[in-house]
């Protein structure tokens, strides 16, 4: 955090500097939360919780060369440099929020109500083809991760991809007002966090703040395969990127084979072919989304391809693997009905024996019941042969296809994986993070 000192730091946080004077002046380099993962320079947020307690380990951070640490109150017996804030959370937030003003890179916000990491990778992997790159680790994209994000970019990135989260309303204005995005990207408005937003509409609102939260040179890519998003009107410079003719940057010929996707990228004159790395329908819609990024900042056409054939799979996101035994595609990390349903048709171009083992998805509300049933009900129209749901919402994924079975618990669903798996069949496993089919995932690398 190049330029903020502890002195600058106190006096944005309505802090008090506790430590020797002349330590002061030291520019912390980044913000963590994590006392295991301290390093030299950094500060160390020192955030209550449930069952620890961040204040705990603020000798141990700070022993392992913190500059300073965030807290609420000073730990018996400390005399090294802390700053004494009211809340450590908000502390992040505004230490982030005046950092980001100093910047003057271009930064990509990324939100949506699913693909948000696979699109934030797939940029960071574009723009990475020819700049430095700062990108959102792993799925850190609330009121605790953008800070941390915000905080790392140094003077070497010449672009950062930030991932924006939210599950409420009035969640996004907090976290666009820290990241204040120069490209705004929309991966689409689905199911998702409904027991709080109510509808799609409501999806729609709270994500559409982040555009608020832009300069008026800002733009947008919508992905216009999305019908709310196809017809939304900003303020800002527009661009929509998807598979639909009036996409102005699109996706044409595509075609997969289990391990690779591979499409052409259309752009008024400009058409080239890419290769994707990775299994799924919903990689070609990043794809294009990072294509269109990477056209906008000025990328060549084979900077665009290098960096679309940079791209690997981030872990439990539509990973393909051959066991030996079966094609397993391991997509379990999180699922609502707009992921659920373009799972099934990706797996529904596969070849072969298909077998779709489903499980929970949640935060969907009263409509629940019926979205859970309109996922077995899909896999049939696909023509995927079978379906096994699992947990306690799945019985109505079951309801849904003729030839189902269904398991309460993923114990016991392990247990029988071995009668009702044959050699050479294709297996998409699909559930919410929260039901941790890894285990199944697992059990069926081990099927021989």
């Amino acid at each position: 955090m190049t330029g903020l000192s502890l002195h600058n730091i106190e006096e944005l946080c309505g802090g008090i500097y506790h430590g020797p004077a002349e330590a002061e002046e030291l520019c912390p380099n980044e913000l963590v939360i994590d006392s295991r993962k301290v390093l030299p320079g950094n500060l160390f947020a020192a955030l209550p919780g449930e069952k620890v307690d961040g204040h705990s380990f603020v000798g141990k951070a700070l022993d392992a060369g913190a500059a300073a640490c965030l807290v609420t109150h000073i730990p018996e017996g400390e005399t090294r440099p802390l700053v004494i804030v009211p809340d450590v959370a908000k502390a992040m937030g505004a230490i982030a929020k005046a950092y980001r003003k100093t910047l003057n890179i271009p930064i990509i916000g990324v939100t949506g109500s699913v693909g948000k990491t696979t699109m934030k990778e797939m940029i960071a992997c574009v723009l990475g083809s020819r700049y430095e790159v700062l990108k959102t680790e792993k799925n850190f994209n609330n009121d605790l991760g953008v800070p941390m994000t915000v905080s790392r970019i140094n003077p070497e990135h010449k672009a950062a991809v930030i991932e924006l989260g939210i599950s409420h309303f009035g969640e996004m204005a907090g976290l666009a007002d820290i990241v204040r995005p120069t490209m705004a990207v929309y991966t689409n408005i689905g199911y998702s966090h409904l027991e709080a937003l109510g509808d799609r509409n409501g999806v729609l609102k709270e994500k559409s703040v982040m555009l608020d939260y832009m300069p008026a040179i800002g733009t947008a890519f919508f992905n216009g395969d999305d019908d709310l998003l196809a017809r939304y009107v900003t303020r800002l410079e527009t661009v929509t990127f998807g598979t639909e003719d009036y996409c102005d940057v699109r996706a044409e010929s595509i075609s997969m084979d289990g391990r690779e996707t591979h499409c052409d990228i259309v752009c008024g004159d400009r058409r080239f072919p890419v290769e994707i790395h990775a299994y799924g329908k919903h990689m070609v819609t990043a794809a294009v989304g990072a294509a269109a990024i990477g056209m906008s900042v000025g990328l060549s056409d084979a900077d665009i391809r290098a960096g679309i054939a940079a791209y690997a799979p981030v872990g439990g996101r539509a990973a393909v693997e051959d066991t030996g035994y079966i094609t397993l595609i391991n997509d379990c990390y999180n699922a609502n009905p707009d992921s659920m349903g373009a799972a099934l048709e990706s797996l529904s171009m596969l070849p072969g024996w298909k077998v779709a083992i489903l499980g929970d998805m949640y935060e969907l509300g009263p409509g629940s019941p019926k979205m859970h049933r309109a996922m077995g009900e899909k896999a049939a129209a696909l023509g995927v042969d079978g379906v096994i749901a699992v947990g306690a919402l799945g019985k109505d994924i079951a309801a849904g296809h003729g030839n189902s079975l269904h398991f309460e618990t993923k114990e016991a669903l392990i247990a029988e994986l071995p009668k009702l798996i044959p050699q050479g069949a294709t297996v998409l496993v699909k559930a919410s993070h929260g039901l941790h089919l890894e285990a199944v995932v697992e059990a069926l690398e081990g099927l021989k």
